[in-house]
């Protein structure tokens, strides 16, 4: 099929389009070296990003980070380089855009990979859409962190809490994508807990209504105070103490929460040894049985 002037419309239109310092332009890198970015912006010249006008983040490397194909946004800083070329400034253009960028990210939630590239005071600091932001050593983890320099050049994924434009202030947390993360774990190995099974867990909570155990593997559930003993038990903490391991037997699971009972624990455990005790009598007619103890009680040894 041969190409009319139709199919350059776009092309020529953008050709004959007057460039303005100042004005964004947006275009696909054909080149990178260490020093520039060359971008084709479908226009008379090419546009000329300097390594210094392309990003402020710390130790950013123009041949690891961008690569031909790339598109790229930038601010005209002028019109002719002195070569022919439009010199650009993806860091000018970044202030106006990025931040636009950060408020999507904030209203959407979306989850960033960002890399920790320096620690500061109560915190750490990263770098979305080329600023700067700080994650507080509160929101670095599920707890306060208080070695943040094990975090340096570490990747973290966060959410955008906290846009400020005017403030240039932008503020990131890793803590509520890990707590989602360990409720969908905690969710899918709930849904595979037994009920009717006995284990063993530790007590690590004591309240008035009962007592939250220990299950390992990230769960935990309640002895209801009723649940511990088949003696009447006033207070949890009047027969079990922090750090106590204790047989349980889940009895339900409901809404994510976890029902364990002593008592039902020791009433297994009770009939299994009785099971244990008792067995048929080899030879008899009739079905009997007898205990261990009654039996070895009847035998003379010399």
């Amino acid at each position: 099929m041969s190409e009319t002037m139709k199919d350059y419309e776009a092309e020529l239109e953008a050709s004959f389009k007057k460039v303005e310092e100042g004005d964004i332009l947006t275009g696909t890198v054909i080149s990178v070296d260490e020093k520039e970015v060359a971008l084709d912006l479908r226009y008379y010249a090419e546009g000329i990003i300097p390594a210094e006008a392309y990003s402020r983040e710390p130790g950013f490397n123009l041949k690891e980070e961008v690569h031909p194909g790339d598109e790229v946004s930038a601010t005209v800083v002028k019109t002719d380089d002195g070569h022919g070329n439009i010199l650009l400034s993806r860091v000018e253009a970044t202030d106006v855009l990025s931040w636009e960028k950060l408020k999507e990210y904030q209203a959407s939630g979306e989850v960033l990979d960002v890399v920790v590239k320096g620690v500061v005071n109560k915190g750490v600091v990263a770098y979305v859409e080329d600023i700067r932001g700080f994650i507080p050593a509160s929101k670095l983890a599920l707890n306060y962190v208080e070695d943040t320099e094990s975090y340096l050049n570490k990747h973290v994924q966060v959410q955008v809490i906290d846009v400020d434009k005017e403030k240039k202030k932008l503020v990131l947390s890793a803590r509520e994508v890990l707590r989602k993360k360990a409720q969908e774990e905690r969710k899918n190995r709930i849904s595979n807990v037994q009920i009717g099974l006995v284990t063993e867990g530790v007590v690590e909570t004591l309240q008035p209504y009962g007592a939250f155990v220990n299950l390992g593997k990230g769960l935990s559930g309640l002895v209801h105070v009723s649940q511990i003993s088949e003696k009447r038990v006033k207070d949890p903490s009047d027969v079990l103490a922090v750090g106590d391991k204790v047989k349980v037997k889940i009895i339900a699971v409901k809404d994510g929460k976890i029902s364990l009972s002593m008592k039902q624990a020791a009433e297994a455990a009770a009939e299994e040894i009785e099971e244990e005790e008792t067995f048929t009598l080899p030879g008899s007619k009739e079905e009997a049985t007898t205990s261990l103890k009654s039996l070895f009680a009847n035998i003379k040894l010399d």
